[in-house]
C-alpha cells in the first residue's frame, strides 16, 4: 500500500510516498481503508522534529493522526465494528506499540486503528470531510467545553476564526449561547459570520483588543505577540486558552486571569458527540482543498503558509 513516510526530522524534502506492507492489527484494533485524511500544524511540527520532546518519533514513521474511512476487518477484542462501517477517528501522534509501525499512521491506504479511537461517522457527511473533524473539531471542543467550561451568556474571542479550530470553534461557541467575537482577515469575514460569529476583526486593519472587552474567555490559536496582547481583553477572573505555547503565568497574574496551554487528547465519545451535531445540521466541515496523497508535499505547504481558510484534506487517489 502507498503511504506517506519519514525517515529522519527535517523538512518537507524528507516527505515520501512509498510502497510498504498493509499493518497487521492487534485484537483491539481495526484495520480501515482511507477514504481521506486531514494535515494539521501537528503534522508539520512532527515532521520537523520540533515535538520530539513531546512525541518522539519510532522512525521512519508514516505521517498523519485524522482519518475518515471504511472498515476492512476488525481484532477479535474490536467489537462492535464491522467489514463495511464508515468510521472516523483521531491516531494519537507518537510511538505505537508494535516494532514495525509507529503510531501515527493515517496517510495511508490502509490504517490499524485502535478500537478505542474510533467512532461511527456522520451519516450526513461524505466520509472525506468527516476526515476533516477529529483533531480540529475535537481540540475546539475540548478547549471551550472540557478546559474553559464555557456556558451560555458568556462572552468569547476565537483568534484565527477562519482556520482548522477557529472554523469549529466559532460554530461550536455559538451553538452553546455565547456572545462570539473571531478575528480574520476580511476576505474570510463573511464565512465567519456565516459561521456564527457575532463581530468579525480584521486583523490585519485593526488591533483586536481597541474593539474588544470585558470578555470572559479567548481562544488563542496563534501564540506570540498575539498571545501577549490578548490578556488585555479580558475581564477579572477570565480566562486564556492556548492551543500554541505555554502562557506567561506573571503576566496573568498581573490582569487577574486563568491562562492554560493544552495538548489535545484523542477521544471517541468526543467524536461521537461531534458527528451528532453534524447529522443535526449544527456543525459544518470547512474545507480548504483537498490533494491526493501523490501530492503531499503540496498540501503540508499549504498548511505551512498559515492561510488555510478551514481543513486540508487528502484523499487516497
Amino acid at each position: 500500500m502507498k503511504a506517506v513516510r519519514i525517515h529522519q526530522y527535517g523538512s518537507l524534502e524528507q516527505v515520501a510516498l512509498e510502497e510498504i506492507a498493509t499493518p497487521r492489527i492487534a485484537a483491539d484494533e481495526v484495520l480501515v481503508r482511507l477514504e481521506a485524511a486531514s494535515v494539521n500544524p501537528l503534522d508539520l511540527k512532527l515532521i520537523s522534529g520540533h515535538m520530539q520532546a513531546y512525541f518522539p518519533l519510532t522512525l521512519p514513521y508514516t505521517a498523519g493522526t485524522d482519518l475518515a474511512g471504511t472498515v476492512v476487518e476488525a481484532g477479535a477484542l474490536a467489537s462492535p465494528w464491522q467489514p463495511g462501517d464508515r468510521v472516523f477517528a483521531r491516531l494519537e501522534p507518537g510511538p505505537g506499540e508494535g516494532p514495525e509501525f509507529s503510531r501515527g499512521g493515517a496517510f495511508a491506504g490502509l490504517v490499524a486503528v485502535p478500537a478505542k479511537h474510533l467512532a461511527a461517522a456522520p451519516k450526513s457527511l461524505e466520509l472525506t470531510s468527516a476526515a476533516g473533524l477529529p483533531t480540529a473539531a475535537g481540540t475546539a471542543w475540548q478547549a471551550l467545553f472540557e478546559i474553559a467550561q464555557l456556558t451560555a451568556g458568556q462572552s468569547v474571542l476565537i483568534h484565527a476564526g477562519a482556520g482548522g479550530v477557529g472554523s469549529f470553534a466559532v460554530q461550536l461557541a455559538k451553538r452553546a449561547g455565547a456572545r462570539v467575537f473571531a478575528t480574520a482577515s476580511a476576505g474570510n469575514a463573511a464565512l465567519v459570520r456565516k459561521l456564527g460569529a457575532d463581530e468579525v476583526i480584521d486583523h490585519r486593519t485593526d488591533q483586536f483588543e481597541e474593539r474588544v472587552g470585558d470578555l470572559d474567555l479567548v481562544l488563542d490559536t496563534i501564540g506570540g505577540e498575539v498571545q501577549l496582547r490578548s490578556y488585555q481583553v479580558l475581564k477579572k477572573g477570565g480566562q486564556l486558552v492556548t492551543l500554541t505555547m505555554p502562557p506567561d503565568q506573571e503576566l496573568a497574574s498581573q490582569h487577574g486571569v486563568t491562562a492554560r496551554w493544552f495538548g489535545h487528547t484523542s477521544s471517541a465519545a468526543r467524536l461521537a458527540l461531534l458527528a451528532g451535531l453534524c447529522d443535526e445540521g449544527a456543525l459544518r466541515v470547512v474545507i480548504d482543498s483537498t490533494h491526493p496523497l501523490t501530492d503531499i508535499r503540496a498540501a503540508l505547504e499549504r498548511s505551512a503558509s498559515g492561510r488555510a481558510r478551514g481543513k486540508i484534506l487528502l484523499t487516497d487517489t
